[in-house]
């Protein structure tokens, strides 16, 4: 399986694109001043717990998750699939804006259902 570590940018620059955010305008909302971000962005400095707690209830990324890109934790890396990614992956990637975990939960349930009725209780 391959592995990727995912840095403090990564995840800032994926807040700002799914958010539609310029950096002085992520920080204004976390309530940091627009040198902060770009020290994080630039990796000349990492959030403090306090602002990672603030990223956190911003992103709706995992506190946990970002303490550790952060270094405030051990490092968790992100297991990039070896082949087809997992449907609830593929469409949360996809369509970051328009799905939330109820609907994709929903969209499971119906394709099990329909697999359950055309297979006999069988995955294909």
């Amino acid at each position: 399986m391959i592995t990727q570590e995912v840095t403090l940018r990564d995840l800032l620059e994926d807040v700002m694109r799914r958010h539609k955010k310029r950096p002085c305008r992520l920080a204004a909302e976390l309530g940091v001043s627009h040198v902060t971000v770009g020290r994080w962005l630039s990796g000349h400095d990492t959030p403090n717990t306090s602002s990672c707690r603030k990223l956190s209830e911003y992103s709706g990324v995992p506190l946990r998750k970002i303490l550790s890109i952060a270094g405030h934790l051990p490092k968790t890396v992100k297991q990039v699939p070896a082949e087809w990614p997992e449907f609830r992956e593929y469409v949360l990637g996809k369509y970051p804006e328009e799905l939330d975990e109820d609907l994709v939960y929903i969209i499971e349930d119906l394709i099990e259902h329909r697999r359950t009725r055309r297979y006999g209780g069988q995955k294909s």
